[in-house]
């Protein structure tokens, strides 16, 4: 890991991914959306409101693997102190609570016509909600201290307690009773969804990835650019 802590070395490697992630972004999305919105089929209970899916199973699933690479760095940052752990904690953070405020709002939509109402204190919608406040109180905290190192500290020890409601999330309509229907993708097995709705599924999936991996590396090197300018600020202030 300690190889990439140079701050210079990632800039290199980061510049030389990002164009092939933004790319990838680009021809997936626009893939997946035309064969999610125009080209697979509507389900035969759900109508054309099973569209909502090609957008709202993949910002769940982005709201979740977001938080996970947030708590991932941060104790990566905690124990061995890799310089460029808190900053991918940090940029993570914005990027995952879009996916999950994405996630709740596709999720009202689609609950409306499915359930009669717009939000239920559902199991797994009362975690999503959860997970984006975590999200803001973590962003919240790491901006709370004049010391970046003193916020990024802070930030780290609630992204780490905050995970256990990633399992919760995951597993909680095994768990409870409730109105959201069970894994038809990520379960033992074959997944239970048609192949025609699957594909453009595991379209947009790959490509809200491939927008993480863009906006994380734009996180970063804008986060390395402001560690330097405060450094070089700080020389003038003592010179």
């Amino acid at each position: 890991m300690h190889r990439f802590a140079n701050p210079t070395r990632f800039l290199r490697l980061s510049a030389a991914i990002l164009p092939w992630s933004a790319g990838l972004t680009i021809v997936l999305m626009a893939v997946g959306l035309v064969t999610g919105l125009m080209v697979s089929p509507a389900d035969y209970q759900q109508g054309e409101s099973v569209r909502i899916m090609y957008v709202h199973v993949p910002s769940a699933w982005m709201g979740m693997l977001a938080y996970s690479v947030m708590a991932i760095s941060s104790a990566v940052a905690l124990i061995w102190k890799h310089p460029l752990a808190d900053l991918i904690a940090k940029s993570s953070a914005p990027a995952g609570a879009a996916f999950t405020f994405l996630c709740l709002v596709t999720g009202s939509l689609w609950g409306k016509p499915m359930w009669g109402a717009w939000w239920v204190w559902d199991a797994r919608l009362t975690s999503m909600l959860i997970l984006l406040f975590l999200y803001l109180g973590y962003m919240a905290l790491v901006s709370a201290f004049d010391d970046p190192a003193r916020g990024a500290k802070a930030g780290a020890i609630l992204a780490l307690v905050g995970f256990v409601n990633v399992p919760i999330i995951k597993f909680s309509v095994d768990w409870w009773n409730t109105l959201h229907q069970p894994a038809s993708v990520t379960k033992l097995g074959m997944p239970s969804i048609a192949t025609p709705m699957l594909i453009p599924l595991l379209v947009m999936a790959l490509a809200f990835h491939a927008y993480y991996v863009t906006v994380l590396l734009l996180g970063v090197r804008a986060e390395i650019t402001a560690a330097k300018v405060r450094a070089i600020r700080l020389t003038q202030v003592h010179e």
